[in-house]
């Protein structure tokens, strides 16, 4: 499969199974699951054929590790903005996490820390290399650095997905370590 075809079916993946299943005519499950074959039948029948292999080598390649397939289903590891519980417990974080994002929006999170805007949960990343390229998607990267032992210790729930993703409701200003 070439690296072309692998990102279109990649983001065509995404799109349905963390934001609009509906278009196609699926529906997630409570934990965001749906039937492999029902996935793929309903791709076919919107004009964009995916093949099981093809799947296999997007779940499988994805840098991200972006879906799970757990025998006859599949899912997005996170992302939605559709609403699904994950089912993921709360874990406890490593003492810092980083978030990836661009300067120009750095004063609204000075004010109001990170919000998951139309996503469910706040992304964190366990190390700068991956904030790095998460925040460089959207213009010159900013890594931030959050307090997350301290959030824990004040009472936040900290879930990790199956990829690694640290997730968080939000990230109070006072847990945001910026520099001045």
């Amino acid at each position: 499969m070439d690296e072309r075809r692998t990102v279109k079916v990649s983001k065509y993946l995404s799109k349905h199974l963390r934001h609009e299943p509906g278009r196609i005519g699926i529906t997630l499950d409570d934990n965001g699951w749906v039937g492999v074959e029902t996935l793929l039948g309903a791709a076919a029948r919107h004009g964009f054929a995916i093949t099981r292999a093809e799947l296999d080598h997007v779940v499988a390649a994805n840098d991200k590790r972006r879906f799970t397939v757990d025998g006859d289903r599949i899912r997005a590891n996170q992302g939605h903005t559709v609403t699904v519980d994950l089912d993921l417990p709360p874990a406890e974080p490593p003492a810092y996490l980083y978030h990836g994002t661009v300067a120009r929006v750095l004063d609204g999170i000075r004010a109001e820390g990170l919000r998951p805007m139309a996503r469910h949960h706040v992304h964190l990343s366990p190390d700068r290399e991956t904030a790095t390229r998460v925040g460089a998607r959207r213009g010159r990267p900013l890594v931030l650095t959050v307090d997350a032992g301290a959030m824990h210790r004040a009472g936040h729930v900290f879930r990790v997905s199956a990829n690694g993703v640290w997730l968080a409701d939000a990230v109070p200003p006072e847990f945001l370590l910026l520099r001045e």
